[in-house]
């Protein structure tokens, strides 16, 4: 890879993990008056709409193994990954859907170490800053709680980060067979919209009018379908494909820092030494672990 090519790599997840990390907080607010799955559905129709505006006419073939992999990457990281984090975010703050959401890069380790023939033993920094991470997701969990404790949308957080970590890697594995990055969003997100049809068909969903002309859900929507979807899941695809799945997964560990911040300014939501602590303990944690990334990139 040339130094321009790593630079774009660096400058798309930045950029990448910037939006994302504001993601949280929008939905948030259209949570008041629309259901988890009515967000994503409607959220990726959108995103979907301009990437075919942008490339109406791009196709290329695939055989059945790439469709099964293009299938069950929609199904992660389009389906489950928002469906959970929408349903965590009902339950706990945004900001600790943010701050457990930057274990990813872990469970992405683990599964190139496990599954991929390139790799090499998982070292003592990445045992070691597991376990930190481990430790600082129980403190954001309990947020200083006496064990009167409704976990429930913090492990659906952790689930979504798993299914995240699955996509990251199926992605990789789809660049690598040459596929366009416009063509592998659109293909993911088709998959991703089919796989939400059975949940927004058994869910207590309504289309009204009203709640579109509300000009704060409005903006809420474009920005998830169309930066947040269709422009940054593009950028998130190029950067994996020029850093790698490991290098580009660490700067998810931006995005919590940059949810707190949002949290506070915008939803007021309180930020107890419980959550710092936590963060500071996560965020190490997966410091320490990529210490040797540059060993253990994957190339594959």
């Amino acid at each position: 890879m040339n130094k321009n090519g790593i630079i774009w790599g660096h400058i798309l997840a930045l950029f990448t993990s910037f939006i994302w990390g504001t993601t949280f907080i929008s939905t948030k607010i259209l949570l008041k008056e629309f259901h988890p799955v009515e967000i994503l559905f409607i959220r990726f129709v959108l995103a979907i709409i301009i990437l075919w505006i942008i490339c109406p006419k791009q196709t290329q073939k695939t055989t059945k193994l790439q469709e099964v992999l293009f299938a069950v990457a929609g199904l992660t990281g389009i389906c489950l990954y928002y469906l959970l984090e929408n349903t965590a975010l009902i339950y706990t703050l945004a900001a600790n859907v943010g701050v457990i959401g930057c274990v990813s890069p872990l469970f992405t380790a683990i599964i190139v170490y496990l599954f991929y023939k390139d790799r090499e033993k998982i070292s003592v920094n990445f045992l070691i800053g597991f376990l930190l991470s481990i430790v600082g997701i129980s403190f954001i969990m309990f947020n200083g709680m006496s064990i009167h404790l409704n976990p429930i949308g913090d492990m659906l957080a952790i689930i979504a980060a798993l299914t995240w970590s699955v996509y990251s890697v199926l992605i990789k594995r789809l660049t690598n067979y040459g596929f366009s990055i416009i063509y592998i969003t659109k293909k993911t997100f088709l998959y991703g919209i089919i796989f939400m049809i059975p949940f927004l068909c058994f869910s207590d969903c309504h289309f009204g009018l009203a709640r579109f002309l509300n000009p704060v859900n409005a903006l809420n929507l474009l920005f998830l379908g169309c930066c947040a979807s269709a422009i940054c899941f593009a950028s998130w695809s190029k950067a994996i494909k020029l850093l790698g799945t490991i290098k580009s997964s660490a700067y998810i560990y931006l995005i919590p820092f940059i949810t707190i911040v949002a949290a506070t300014l915008i939803l007021k939501e309180p930020v107890s030494r419980f959550l710092i602590i936590g963060t500071f303990l996560t965020l190490g944690g997966l410091i320490i672990s990529e210490c040797d990334s540059d060993k253990n990139y994957y190339k594959n």
